[in-house]
């Protein structure tokens, strides 16, 4: 499943919801909680039957961002058992056991069992000090787990500090290494992205954080959408060379390292032009 770019969608706000399949996006995610008001939240939750197959008639996939308190979980869990998603992000992750016992809760509500075919890809929203300390274990908790996300805003707030792109840098890593260490993917910029009106440094942060190695970020404004699917997809001149240096390789049948137009080749140089030809097919 390619996720270059995944769109913030309120489950409540319709005229948003006909409108996201057309955004580009490579997955949209219907917001069940920061972005719907208390008041409103049982509204989101009738919304999201007929939000989610708008979006999916389209060959979208859907994934659906939870509430993290247990009254407002156990509801958002009733409404998920009616639809077929593709995923669930789960905020505010403190531990592996804070995770399983959520997903406890969805199996009891669902019927959804850990590893069966109808399970849901589950990508946890890591966003204080203990979830980050915890991040290896919550990648490793399930075999469900799809993914990792830092939440930078509400981090830096847990700690008290300004969500300055210096002090994200390493949390951001952290989670992002956590992830890979488990094989699972790994969402996100190294810095916050609030004002999504600075195209400029949008496209930076997406250029900084592909070639970090992170898999694609989520955004909440249509337009940083076609910025994250460029900075997430390889270039073509990217391509070019690495079509070159495996045709090079196998012409040659060369083994160990060698030199190929200037720079030194090894084992890690030729898997990585393998994975850059993955990644571009599948954009």
């Amino acid at each position: 499943m390619r996720l270059r770019s995944l769109l913030y969608v309120p489950a409540h706000k319709t005229k948003f919801v006909e409108k996201a399949h057309t955004r580009g996006a490579d997955a949209i995610i219907l917001d069940l909680e920061d972005s719907v008001p208390l008041a409103t939240k049982r509204e989101a939750r009738d919304l999201l039957a007929p939000a989610v197959s708008a979006i999916k008639a389209a060959g979208i996939p859907v994934f659906v961002r939870v509430n993290a308190d247990d009254a407002n979980l156990s509801c958002d869990l009733d409404s998920i058992a009616r639809v077929k998603i593709d995923g669930l992000l789960l905020p505010k992750v403190g531990g592996a056991a804070d995770l399983k016992a959520r997903l406890s809760l969805l199996k009891r509500r669902t019927g959804m069992r850990e590893g069966d075919e109808r399970a849901l890809k589950i990508i946890a929203l890591i966003e204080d000090a203990a979830g980050l300390t915890n991040a290896g274990e919550i990648a490793r908790a399930s075999k469900d787990m799809f993914g990792l996300i830092l939440g930078g805003e509400d981090f830096a707030l847990s700690v008290d500090a300004e969500p300055s792109p210096d002090f994200l840098r390493l949390p951001k890593l952290l989670v992002h290494y956590a992830a890979k260490s488990a094989g699972i993917r790994s969402f996100g910029l190294l810095r916050t992205i609030a004002d999504h009106k600075n195209l400029d440094a949008i496209r930076e942060a997406g250029g900084e954080a592909s070639r970090y190695g992170f898999d694609g970020a989520t955004c909440v404004h249509p337009d940083v959408i076609p910025l994250l699917n460029d900075a997430f997809t390889p270039s073509a001149d990217a391509v070019d060379r690495a079509r070159r240096l495996l045709a090079y390789s196998a012409e040659m049948a060369l083994e160990g390292a060698f030199e190929f137009e200037g720079s030194m080749v090894d084992k890690p140089v030729i898997e990585r032009a393998r994975r850059v030809i993955e990644r571009a097919l599948s954009a």
